[in-house]
């Protein structure tokens, strides 16, 4: 049996407050919605990207029908590795970039064999 929250429904004396509560929030329709064919979740191992929070461990919701653009967190194809960067644009071409102390940005272009898989849509923490 499933229960939501109701945050007008508690004990003790009604609070003026009533009225700003919110409604229940449904994950899987506003944030994760994993039943599109084009979204995924992507555990992240490592700590690739703290400068944007992103942990290891943290369980990411990427979705490979959003058109990559300049600050996105995306997973990439890097040789045989996916690796989680930030996806930047100088002088109109494309880099990753990670977090990693002394890591050289990553040129996407022919001469590499690099490919932007999806863009993080979403991040979903159980440690916290």
């Amino acid at each position: 049996m499933s229960m939501a929250y109701q945050g007008d429904r508690t004990t003790g004396f009604a609070s003026p407050a009533a009225d700003d509560i919110e409604g229940t929030i449904d994950l899987m329709s506003e944030a994760l919605d994993l039943r599109r064919p084009s979204r995924y979740p992507v555990r992240v191992e490592g700590d690739v990207l703290l400068n944007r929070s992103i942990r290891h461990g943290d369980i990411l919701v990427v979705d490979a029908a959003i058109a990559p653009r300049p600050g996105v967190v995306v997973v990439a194809s890097v040789g045989d590795e996916l690796r989680v960067c930030e996806l930047t644009q100088r002088n109109g071409e494309w880099w990753l970039r990670t977090s990693t102390p002394g890591s050289a940005d990553i040129a996407v272009d022919e001469a590499t064999d690099v490919s932007i898989w999806a863009v993080v849509s979403g991040l979903v923490r159980t440690d916290v």
